[in-house]
């Protein structure tokens, strides 16, 4: 049976472009930190379509100290899991942690796969989900084995058949409607059959008549079914598939997505070169955006690229600004281990370094969505609790200890009281966000950090035995350690 599932409301360095390219051209204005700042400041405001493959990312997290008498395997002590939107419900996933609007259109199997799906992507902030459902259909589940922060395995159910014709003709009267309601309309293409046969034509036809721009990140080498898109997001690999040559320069990358370009009426193409950044070719020639500094994981930064790239077209920014806003979000999700998203303070962080301390002194919500991410990456969180009006030795060697007790350390900070005379929060804050082994700051109305510890259930609560909300921390495995 076939029915909408519709649920109500439901670090990197600022791009800067490497050798000249010899296409290069004097009429693109190079974007500096101040012009990045302000791109990055309206993406909240923006509106965007994406329609492509949803599936569900399953992460089963635990501890190997042994191999399996029974065959020569690793035996993993499973911890947690952690199930979160993957594909293109990845990239709504980081358009809504930028504060964008989002009408999400996809098909999923009439399994509890596709019901998990559904209710996790209905419940992310300002995503409007049009959910098809296929009978019969299984709904992409990638479920993945981590011990100690390495994947020991990874394993796919799916079905890559395209999406019956009826559906796909029901898909089709939905995007065009909620086209009107958006600025840019993202294809997600992994392959898994929304965006099978002429479907991305029809899309691309469709947003013309509307004056919509079109995005296009797509896995394989048929870019003629995208023909005509505004921006299109090739990787490096695909793109030397593509022309059957080696692209090991920034002149040969250049040359293949300039004819790419020309071959199918592109209006700009985005190379992903990995590690080595990006490279742009518009109407102005090549533009390279030199890659993140640290890469710790690959993992969903492509989803997080054209999310920001997306975002960016929709806020009105040109070809340039838009890829350099692409690249530093980008650089900020490989710098983290797992699927990431990138906020507005992340990418602000990011191009301006010297700032990034104060970002750490966070609100209580912020520092929950925060100790939730470094859990879904396998990371253990610790929380100490004071005044610290002064930062003396004893002060430093606590914090330093409390650090190295867990991956993470979050201070809860007494607010002042008006009969209080010594140096006010705000300096107190700023001293503790100065401190490397200080990753939040998040300050708190007293010495009692119960609302504080219910909101991030911290692996750790590091202070003197007794100390107020020691006892909530069993009732979630959590441990008291002394400090």
């Amino acid at each position: 049976m076939d029915e909408y599932q519709h649920p109500p409301n439901a670090p990197g360095a600022v791009p800067e472009p490497a050798a000249s390219s010899p296409h290069a051209d004097s009429a693109r204005k190079t974007p500096g930190a101040d012009d990045l700042a302000q791109a990055i400041r309206r993406l909240a405001r923006t509106s965007v379509l994406v329609v492509g493959d949803a599936m569900l990312d399953r992460y089963i997290y635990g501890t190997v100290e042994r191999v399996s008498r029974e065959a020569p395997v690793p035996v993993l002590s499973v911890d947690r899991e952690v199930a979160v939107p993957g594909g293109a419900g990845n990239v709504v996933r980081n358009l809504g942690a930028l504060g964008v609007s989002v009408a999400f259109v996809s098909v999923v199997g009439d399994d509890q796969t596709g019901s998990d799906l559904t209710g996790l992507i209905g419940s992310q902030p300002g995503v409007e989900p049009w959910l098809l459902v296929q009978g019969s259909r299984t709904t992409t589940r990638k479920t993945r084995y981590v011990a100690q922060g390495q994947q020991l395995l990874r394993t796919d159910r799916e079905d890559t058949s395209p999406i019956h014709p009826k559906l796909a003709e029901r898909l089709l009267r939905i995007v065009r409607d909620a086209m009107a309601a958006t600025s840019v309309t993202i294809l997600s293409d992994y392959g898994k059959g929304v965006l099978s046969g002429d479907m991305p034509a029809q899309i691309i036809a469709a947003a013309r008549t509307t004056g919509r721009p079109v995005v296009v990140d797509m896995r394989g080498i048929e870019y003629g079914r995208y023909a005509g898109a505004d921006m299109i997001l090739p990787s490096q690999y695909d793109l030397a598939r593509f022309t059957g040559t080696a692209l090991n320069t920034d002149a040969a990358i250049v040359t293949a997505a300039a004819n790419l370009r020309t071959l199918h009426g592109f209006g700009a193409v985005l190379v992903n070169r990995a590690e080595d950044g990006m490279t742009l070719v518009d109407e102005f020639g090549g533009y390279h955006l030199r890659g993140a500094a640290d890469i710790v994981d690959f993992s969903g930064a492509g989803d997080t690229a054209v999310a920001a790239l997306g975002a960016a077209m929709a806020a009105g920014l040109d070809f340039t600004l838009s890829a350099s806003v692409a690249m530093v979000a980008s650089s900020v999700v490989l710098g983290r281990s797992g699927i990431s998203v990138a906020r507005e303070g992340d990418l602000l962080a990011a191009i301006n370094p010297q700032g990034s301390a104060l970002r750490k002194i966070v609100s209580l919500e912020a520092a929950a969505s925060r100790v939730e991410h470094w859990r879904r990456e396998g990371r253990q969180t610790a929380v100490t609790v004071g005044r610290f009006d002064t930062i003396g030795a004893d002060a430093l060697r606590h914090l330093a200890g409390s650090r190295n007790a867990a991956d993470r350390l979050v201070v809860g900070l007494e607010r002042d009281t008006p009969t209080q005379n010594q140096p006010p929060e705000a300096v107190r804050a700023a001293q503790l966000a100065s401190m490397e082994a200080v990753d939040l700051v998040v300050m708190i109305d007293s010495v009692n950090p119960a609302e504080l510890l219910h909101a991030l259930r911290p692996d750790l609560l590091i202070g003197p035995q007794g100390q107020p909300g020691a006892e909530l921390l069993p009732t979630w495995g959590g441990r008291v350690l002394a400090g």
